[in-house]
């Protein structure tokens, strides 16, 4: 146990460190680059700063050990309550569910309802939910703070009531569906690009006298745009269920009653697939969001050679898309 406890010790701190890195500098190229404030990229950024205190907190939940005992009065409480019992890592893990919600339904208003989205899609309705994301992570896993308690100088937990309820209430709040809303989401959003590309593609009188192909007009570009953001979210949701699945069935299952043994390397592995998550999404969006790669070019001070994109960005920025 000691050999693999060390193992994730040092693994979480090598992801952390990563997660701080990328995350840090998605939030830069995004505040810095002036086409990137669109409501989407908004969320992008949210979801990055949260990853980003979430790096963080891995790393230092790594490192620094806990005093033991802990110490006497208000401080011991404190240390027991919001760190030893996991609170702003846990919080920050459900604000990262919840803003993947968010985004996905944010892309789902834009691409099949453009014109409510126009009316409901402002700045204002976007910090609303941000906060609100924010809100309703913090408040929903505060239960953990108040089923632990300071006693001798350890920081104890109470006997739950119900633990299977409370078990499967978080299974279903945190994972089961945020991955049913975003499965459902996803799969009409699939459906209406697919049609829209099949309306606006041009025809073979369309093409050019030169190249024989059919030069691109706003239609094409916004759609183009449209279906690289889907591209790019679908496999960051992706990857937040295959990271998150296997953790969550397991504290479902010890919640349930079946033996799980929570200091087995199989379940370290399952910790560390949670915290691999954390600094996937950068990655992501340096390889498949052309906007992004676009973005960075510039932020770097680097000339844009290919001249990828330019017309989406454009497209996005001017209907908030």
């Amino acid at each position: 146990m000691g050999d693999d406890s060390l193992t994730l010790t040092i693994f979480q701190s090598i992801v952390g460190s990563l997660g701080i890195c990328g995350n840090g500098l998605v939030c830069l190229v995004i505040a810095k680059v002036p086409f990137m404030h669109t409501l989407t990229n908004a969320f992008i950024f949210n979801q990055a700063l949260i990853d980003l205190f979430g790096s963080l907190l891995i790393v230092l939940t790594s490192l620094v050990p806990i005093p033991d005992p802990l110490p006497s009065g208000t401080s011991g409480v404190l240390l027991c309550r919001l760190w030893v019992s996991g609170y702003f890592n846990w919080a920050l893990f459900v604000s990262s569910t919840f803003n993947l919600v968010a985004l996905t339904l944010e892309r789902y208003l834009a691409i099949v309802f453009p014109f409510r989205y126009r009316a409901l899609g402002t700045r204002k309705n976007a910090i609303v939910t941000i906060l609100a994301v924010w809100l309703s992570a913090f408040m929903f896993t505060s239960y953990g703070v108040f089923i632990r308690y300071h006693e001798a100088g350890q920081c104890r937990q109470k006997l739950v009531a119900h633990p299977e309820a409370l078990g499967v209430a978080v299974f279903v709040v945190t994972y089961l569906l945020p991955v049913t809303i975003m499965l459902v989401v996803y799969v009409r959003i699939a459906v209406v690009l697919k049609k829209g590309a099949a309306r606006i593609q041009p025809g073979p009188e369309a093409a050019g006298p030169s190249t024989g192909q059919a030069p691109e007009g706003p239609g094409e570009s916004l759609m183009r745009a449209r279906r690289n953001t889907f591209k790019t979210l679908l496999i960051v949701c992706v990857a937040f269920t295959v990271c998150w699945t296997p953790n969550e069935v397991a504290f479902l299952l010890f919640n349930l009653g079946v033996a799980v043994d929570l200091t087995s390397p199989l379940f370290f592995v399952t910790v560390a697939m949670v915290s691999t998550n954390s600094c996937l999404n950068p990655v992501i969006y340096a390889m498949k969001y052309k906007q992004f790669r676009k973005a960075m070019t510039k932020f770097f001070g680097r000339k844009d050679t290919t001249g990828e994109n330019s017309t989406v960005a454009t497209v996005s920025i001017g209907t908030y898309q």
